[in-house]
């Protein structure tokens, strides 16, 4: 009779479950798990730092749409780890991390890196099992997948020890395990999408907000023809550019702060009222506003905000019905209304205030000028990966989406540190399109060694680092034997050295007129390339209205 080993059937059954990508980093006791993955057709992506590969798991898994690995080593690498998990229970994005533990016979004994991994993953997770015997693998893995994709997506855990990695057992006796279909698509009520649009149709001045939850359902197309349908403005958030084009007309984007505290009813479309869209609180909301909400999960219905009708179902499902009923309607938001002349007046100021600092041929740049560059240059089928403060928060106003799953960003969690893992995540699995990652100088500085990775693979991710010295910035060069602000960075440091020393090629750019020339030569570039930017310590956002945390 043949035999396998515990390493071999935990490939097999990844494999068997749509698991085409991991990353890790190997080391005991977990290497033969590598080797046997790649055996089974799996990409092994090993990174630098367990973080990295944590993030780059679940970026892959939401990029694909089915659960992608993170392998680690026990004890401080599963510790690692648990950012990631971490950051996709709150991103609402499925990836399975898989730790190594030592050996069942040896727990309580004080092991090599001996430690509680199943209680420390269980709480940044929706599962967290052991795996006791290599012949309930197959099961196991079915089970932590069909957890991980169903409901609201999200991370899972198995601890894998040491003596089960290398357990030989009877091919004939490990009992078959089904494979985990795609999660179901729940509709609603007719009668509850009737309510939604006469709630639409009611509201003077309505907006949709469509969030990361559309982009994972795959509803961009349902979401086109509803948003077209109704004429209704919308406004995407960070993670949710693209489900509808950025510079799509119907786009308020350019007047957020406006359209988010003047509408009487929003359609929140698989986003939520947590800080990202102010808890939809004044003053950053009406008081009293209406709330449509469209969510796969119970519970974040009237989240902070009472909801008057709510649609609970899969975002493509429910959105097909929407357009289903609005086919026995007459009814489309008018084209002359207040409340578009009030979004349009407000979007059109909002560029005219930032037209001077994007024209602005200074040297250091501003965020601005920069980034005018950067957006001629960016091609349209680019995933864009953003990072930092002030870069990312300029760089949500400035860049457009115009596909979905096209922009990764600090999330909901706002994680820094996420850039290059997620980086080399959209490479991987998105072979031949445009990565680019724009990132500030400390953002770049969480998992720097990574570009050694994307080297190693000749991932060709195109880095832009805005530089401006600092944690929010910096305060330029300072005296020896000076006392370090606790935010300074190193002003101008030259991280496109680093880059070219891994084997990469890098560029400092200070002259805004050289810009677009480097960042045209980093795209040209069979690898990976970083365009490194000194900003100026004074750039900062267009003045606004109320702290980015205001309630």
């Amino acid at each position: 009779m043949a035999t396998v080993d515990g390493a071999t059937l935990m490939a097999r059954s990844l494999k068997a479950q749509g698991a085409d990508y991991m990353f890790g980093i190997v080391g005991y006791p977990v290497g033969g798990i590598a080797a046997a993955a790649q055996k089974e057709g799996i990409t092994y992506i090993g990174m630098r730092n367990e973080q990295a590969a944590s993030y780059a798991a679940q970026a892959a898994g939401y990029l694909t749409g089915r659960t992608q690995v993170c392998l680690v080593v026990s004890g401080p690498g599963v510790i690692h780890a648990l950012a990631g998990l971490a950051n996709a229970e709150q991103n609402c994005w499925p990836m399975l991390l898989i730790g190594g533990a030592s050996p069942t016979y040896q727990n309580g004994m004080g092991a090599f890196q001996e430690e509680r991994q199943l209680e420390r993953a269980a709480p940044y997770c929706k599962v967290s099992r052991a795996i006791e015997d290599a012949k309930r693998i197959p099961y196991l893995v079915e089970q932590v997948i069909r957890t991980s994709l169903n409901g609201r997506p999200g991370p899972v855990y198995l601890d894998f020890p040491d003596d089960i990695i290398s357990q030989e057992v009877e091919e004939s006796d490990v009992p078959a395990s089904v494979v985990v279909e795609d999660p179901p698509r729940p509709q609603v009520d007719p009668a509850t999408v009737e309510k939604a649009l006469d709630a639409l149709e009611s509201a003077e001045n309505p907006l949709v907000i469509l969030g990361k939850g559309m982009a994972w359902s795959r509803a961009e197309d349902e979401v086109r023809e509803f948003i077209e349908r109704t004429q209704l403005p919308f406004l995407n958030s960070p993670m949710g550019k693209g489900v509808m084009p950025d510079d799509h007309p119907l786009s308020v984007g350019a007047a957020r702060s406006t359209a988010l505290r003047e509408s009487d009813l929003v359609f929140l479309m698989g986003a939520r009222f947590n800080w990202i869209m102010h808890f939809g609180l004044p003053p950053r909301f009406k008081e009293g506003v209406r709330v449509v909400q469209l969510d796969i999960e119970q519970e974040e219905i009237g989240h902070n905000v009472p909801t008057e009708v709510a649609l609970v179902g899969d975002g493509k499902a429910v959105v097909g019905q929407l357009n289903q009923a609005l086919g026995q309607r007459q009814w489309f938001y008018p084209a002359e209304t207040s409340w578009r002349t009030t979004l349009k007046e407000k979007a059109d100021a909002n560029v005219a205030t930032v037209e001077a600092m994007r024209q602005d041929e200074s040297s250091p740049m501003n965020y601005y000028r920069a980034y005018r560059d950067i957006v001629e240059w960016l091609p349209d089928d680019a995933i864009i990966i953003g990072e930092g403060a002030s870069t990312m928060d300029i760089g949500r106003t400035q860049m457009p989406n115009r596909q979905p799953r096209h922009r990764l960003d600090a999330g909901t969690y706002g994680t820094m540190g996420i850039g290059l893992g997620f980086a080399v995540a959209a490479a991987v699995t998105n072979p031949g399109k445009p990565i680019v990652s724009v990132q500030g100088d400390s953002a770049f500085g969480f998992s720097g060694m990574e570009v050694e990775t994307m080297v190693r693979y000749n991932l060709p991710v195109k880095l832009v680092v805005l530089n401006n010295g600092g944690i929010g910035g910096g305060v330029g060069p300072l005296e020896k034997g000076a006392r370090v602000p606790p935010s300074v960075l190193t002003y101008g440091a030259h991280y496109e050295g680093m880059v070219e020393a891994l084997g990469g090629k890098g560029f400092y750019v200070e002259d805004p007129a050289d810009l677009r020339g480097a960042l045209e030569e980093a795209m040209a570039f069979d690898g990976p390339a970083m365009v490194n930017i000194p900003i100026s310590i004074g750039a900062g956002r267009k003045p606004q209205q109320f702290g980015w945390m205001t309630t």
